[in-house]
């Protein structure tokens, strides 16, 4: 967003942007951790933005400039989540399917499902990246953030992904240190109760997730189930928001994918980041040179193997990873 114009201010426009704007993309990995959409998160970026330069005339100094734009990005946050659902992904809802023969539910639009964030909009600056490494936006940790209440994630983010002190997090949320530790312990319980979230997956090295990746999208190319075989773990998931139905196990993933998705020249794939893990943009062929915009797949890697593929079919996630919604082929 440009600084706006053409208001009287007690700074200059170029003072605030320049104390502002390197917060930006930690701001918006914040706001993706509360909101699970990158959409949604960019909008409320914007709005704090909007909201801080017409009230930097009247800051004062008492906390810090990143502190005080916390403050506001996440009373924006809470005040969105008063009339937003939960985005959950398909195994939050349902128990998965060992079997591919099993009838594939229709996409259902009526549920606002979690979405993928590039890694390319958060930058290097997110404290996430020092205090709990890629764990503040592995895919696994955003979905488990899901299960809390609006409070309960913000109070979680701030003090264990952001290390804010409690009260750090008591002002920013206009509470009490009793309440933030309660609303803490209330957020780590619930999550405990929600079974362990990948938050120490160990992944190759980068040249060998480099062999990984071109394997896999060699292998979906030219729709080799063989090949696919070798990527996967045993006990592999796959999961296809907006589709509730879900598998669990190499030999219904496969099934699946050969049965229903796999055809020769069909896809195109590019390699790219999303949750601070490996992930595939996806177009589909369209006729003739064309190949449309379909989706991202993020892919949890333990060791050299796939141990889950997320695929979010949705097209409109195409243009936030960089690429266009058309390819020529």
């Amino acid at each position: 967003m440009a600084v706006p114009r053409g208001a009287a201010v007690m700074t200059s426009d170029s003072d605030f942007a320049t104390l502002a704007e390197p917060y930006r993309p930690e701001l918006l990995a914040h706001c993706y951790r509360l909101l699970g959409s990158i959409h949604d998160a960019e909008d409320l970026v914007q709005e704090t933005y909007l909201r801080a330069w017409r009230g930097y005339g009247r800051f004062e100094g008492r906390s810090s400039v990143r502190r005080w734009l916390y403050k506001i990005a996440t009373m924006a946050c809470l005040t969105a989540l008063e009339t937003r659902s939960r985005r959950p992904l398909p195994s939050r809802l349902g128990a998965p399917s060992d079997d591919h023969r099993v009838a594939v539910a229709d996409r259902d639009p009526s549920v606002p499902w979690l979405q993928p964030a590039p890694d390319s909009l958060f930058g290097a600056g997110d404290p996430a990246t020092v205090v709990a490494g890629r764990t503040g936006v592995r895919l696994a940790f955003i979905a488990a953030l899901q299960l809390l209440s609006a409070r309960q994630r913000a109070v979680l983010t701030l003090r264990d992904v952001l290390a804010f002190r409690t009260t750090e997090v008591a002002e920013i949320l206009d509470t009490t240190a009793a309440a933030v530790d309660s609303a803490l312990r209330r957020a780590r319980a619930r999550l405990a109760e929600a079974g362990p979230v990948e938050d120490d997956v160990a992944e190759p090295d980068e040249g060998a997730l480099r062999e990984l990746l071109d394997r896999y999208v060699d292998a979906f190319t030219r729709a080799d189930a063989g090949a696919l075989v070798e990527l996967l773990r045993a006990d592999v998931e796959m999961e296809m928001p907006p589709i509730p139905t879900w598998f669990t196990g190499r030999q219904a993933v496969i099934g699946f994918l050969s049965g229903r998705v796999l055809r020769s020249d069909l896809w195109r794939m590019v390699p790219t980041r999303a949750n601070g893990q490996p992930a595939l943009v996806v177009h589909k062929h369209a006729g003739g040179a064309l190949y449309e915009a379909y989706g991202v797949q993020v892919l949890t890697l333990i060791g050299a193997r796939i141990a889950r593929i997320t695929a979010f079919n949705e097209p409109s996630l195409v243009p936030a990873f960089g690429l266009e919604a058309t390819l020529t082929v």
